[in-house]
């Protein structure tokens, strides 16, 4: 149970930086967006950590 949560966090952390990404290769990109994005992503970094042990 525990690998699959990791792997569904390993998925969302994967999938937010590649919308980082994107957003950040916009003309104008929205810098807001990027910035909560980054937040959701640093979360959930630290949530695998805290998993890991």
């Amino acid at each position: 149970m525990e690998t699959t949560h990791i792997s569904a966090l390993n998925a969302k952390h994967a999938g937010l930086d590649a919308r980082i990404r994107i957003e950040s290769a916009r003309p104008f990109p929205d810098s807001l967006l990027v910035a909560t994005l980054k937040k959701r992503k640093l979360a959930i970094k630290q949530e695998i950590a805290l998993l890991h042990g």
